[in-house]
């Protein structure tokens, strides 16, 4: 299945018949599977859009948020009440950033990711 932009997915089945029922119902629903295999690419192009590459890892939204308030001072309660979650909430994002950074304190996840200018978005 292609989309407008030439991207493609691909399902395949295989059967002992040489025309199988499920073949024959997919061949009469080509263009509603084409409308999912297009819909799904919207939907990863947008999630995939949310995302912020720092330093060449990838942070997902909530991860980039927290860190953004712990560069600027801000300790995982205050940025807890900013967000409206709990500071366990907070705690998990930034653990989850200092992994993919491969550091070991929070200051260091931020200085990684004001050294790529990010800090300011």
């Amino acid at each position: 299945m292609h989309d407008h932009l030439g991207r493609f997915a691909a399902l395949t089945f295989a059967s002992d018949e040489s025309r199988p029922p499920l073949l024959r119902s997919l061949a009469r629903y080509e263009k509603a599977l084409q409308l999912v295999a297009i819909n799904f690419h919207i939907h990863v192009r947008r999630r995939l859009a949310d995302h912020r590459v720092v330093d060449g890892v990838t942070l997902t939204p909530r991860e980039f948020e927290c860190l953004k308030w712990a560069a600027r001072g801000k300790s995982a309660w205050d940025t807890s009440q900013l967000l409206g979650v709990s500071k366990r909430t907070v705690t998990f994002h930034l653990e989850n950033a200092k992994a993919k950074f491969g550091v070991r304190t929070i200051n260091q996840a931020v200085a990684r990711m004001a050294a790529s200018g990010l800090t300011r978005s």
